[in-house]
């Protein structure tokens, strides 16, 4: 039997003990009088035990501990070290400097979480910021949302998302976006997909929240502009998925769809954890005019009590031209996350077209 290949190395790897001696070394270069001892006592300390957030803060608190008292004179420090680290994700630990220590250096700071979010990213320190003084960030940001480098104009997006995942949410955003319009606009038609992902997320975010109140305002956008065309689409995803009117409306699937589903099968329809499943759809037009379709799938998963719960996945958007038929292959691996546990039992698939049930069907999950 062939040997299972390695394990993937863990996340919170990435702050190992070579990677702390590695910083150690670099700071030495940088600060002849650092305590390179010091710095590697307090970092390695029960190291083993600590995730990767917890890793990375661990080395954010040895360097304050090692580093000088004074801040502007650490932060100079901290851009010698920014081109060394040599990891997207490590970098972060400078910005998390700024976000855990700055707070009293407000110019100061947010022109080192400019430079900073070129390494990786600085958005979950701008938050500490954006808590402390939304007005005041927000009017800096709004600058970055314009700037030449397209991380900084991310970051002018991404840091105030108001539900930005692996950090605290910003509730005044929550309870009123219209502080970060200004910030988005600048942004809605962005030439870099890494922006453009951004805003779509972001205004995903607000559909959480104000679904109306974010359809009002890209309703307004022209999408005649491909790339403010992709945000939209992007950014009203949950909303689809939900078969909201107004959202299909605006990629031009409004219409009830006038189709047949003339076969939809699974196979197999038994399945252990770790299999795949294969979905067939044939469509059928019963229209004389072409149709754009948004196809989407919901399956209806068993929880631990027995009851279901349906997640809505996206498959597939097209125009179907007039009297046309299409056939449609998808297929899905069921296998646990750690957001998503399965449970033994029947697990039905329905089929959603602009937003309507038109067909089900099902499968046995046997653990």
């Amino acid at each position: 039997m062939p040997e299972s290949p390695p394990a993937a190395p863990a996340l919170k790897d990435w702050f190992d003990r070579a990677r702390y001696e590695h910083i150690a070394d670099e700071l030495s270069v940088l600060h002849p009088r650092f305590d390179r001892q010091r710095f590697l006592k307090i970092s390695l300390q029960g190291l083993n035990e600590l995730s990767l957030m917890q890793r990375l803060r661990r080395m954010t608190e040895s360097l304050h501990a090692t580093l000088p008292a004074d801040y502007l004179q650490t932060l100079d420090l901290l851009r010698g070290l920014a081109p060394h680290i040599n990891h997207n994700f490590v970098s972060l630990v400078l910005p998390d400097y700024v976000g855990q220590y700055g707070l009293d250096h407000f110019d100061a700071s947010l022109a080192a979480l400019k430079d900073f979010t070129v390494y990786g990213s600085s958005e979950f320190a701008i938050r500490e910021y954006l808590r402390r003084d939304l007005k005041r960030t927000l009017k800096v940001m709004r600058t970055w949302s314009q700037d030449e480098h397209e991380g900084v104009r991310r970051l002018a997006s991404e840091g105030c998302r108001p539900r930005l995942p692996w950090s605290f949410r910003l509730e005044a955003l929550i309870a009123d976006p219209s502080p970060v319009m200004p910030i988005l606009e600048n942004l809605k038609a962005d030439k870099s997909l890494y922006v453009r992902k951004s805003v779509a997320n972001h205004l995903n975010d607000i559909t959480k929240d104000h679904p109306d109140w974010m359809l009002d305002r890209v309703e307004a956008w022209s999408l005649e502009n491909p790339h403010t065309a992709w945000i939209v689409r992007h950014a009203l995803r949950t909303l689809i998925k939900k078969g909201d009117p107004r959202a299909l409306a605006i990629i031009g699937a409004g219409e009830k769809a006038k189709v047949k589903v003339t076969d939809f099968s699974l196979s197999p329809t038994h399945i252990q954890l770790g299999q795949k499943i294969q979905f067939t759809l044939n469509l059928q037009s019963l229209s004389n005019q072409s149709q754009r379709l948004v196809v989407d799938y919901a399956i209806h998963y068993v929880k631990k009590s027995g009851s279901v719960s349906a997640k809505v996945f996206k498959w597939k958007e097209l125009t179907l031209p007039a009297d046309a038929s299409i056939s449609l292959t998808r297929q899905q691996m069921i296998k646990d996350f750690t957001t998503r546990v399965h449970h033994a039992g029947h697990h039905e698939v329905e089929i959603l077209i602009n937003g309507e049930s038109l067909a089900r069907s099902g499968f046995d999950l046997v653990k």
